[in-house]
């Protein structure tokens, strides 16, 4: 029996407690993160957002949004932050949903996400023209920087540890790894 793709109202019928996507006409259902997926995912966007989106020790020029919502043709997808460069994207609309693909995207990954992040989310942010992608892992305490390369992403490099780093496309201010991995 083929199954109908699944709709908008189906996301809206998900229980509160879970994050509801939909690739490739497939409805995705993923618990809500654990502690450390939830404190990485909660510093970077203020560890970004004061140099980058304030201007406050970094350029400025960046909107950069926790969880927001992307319609990317038929696909309904929730990164952990999405980031466009503010030329692109100079004010926030008043629908929910965002159409325009941002510039960078950031997921954190978990046990029960991490497959979905990387084999099923990543090729939609590819066809979208995604700049770069980042996949935080607070288990493994890696930042993997990747970079869209014509249709596909390469991986740039990989920090691990606490140390601070410079990574694309956020790279002309520091970031604090341990702040990530909640040990400052």
């Amino acid at each position: 029996m083929e199954r109908k793709p699944a709709t908008y109202a189906d996301l809206e019928a998900l229980p509160d407690d879970v994050v509801g996507e939909i690739i490739g006409g497939v409805l995705h259902a993923s618990p809500r993160p654990a502690g450390p997926h939830v404190v990485a995912a909660s510093h970077l966007g203020p560890a970004l957002g004061g140099p980058f989106v304030a201007g406050q020790g970094g350029p400025g020029g960046w909107l950069i949004l926790d969880k927001p919502e992307l319609h990317l043709g038929e696909d309904v997808l929730v990164p952990d932050l999405a980031g466009w460069r503010r030329e692109r994207r100079p004010r926030i609309p008043e629908t929910a949903a965002f159409t325009l693909a941002p510039d960078w995207v950031c997921e954190v990954l978990s046990p029960s996400t991490k497959s979905l992040d990387r084999q099923e989310k990543l090729p939609v942010y590819a066809r979208e023209g995604v700049r770069h992608v980042w996949f935080v892992d607070p288990e493994a305490r890696t930042l993997e920087v990747l970079r869209l390369e014509g249709s596909e992403y390469s991986l740039i490099v990989t920090h691990s540890g606490s140390a601070p780093v410079r990574a694309e496309p956020f790279e002309a201010a520091e970031l604090e790894l341990a702040y990530l991995w909640g040990e400052t």
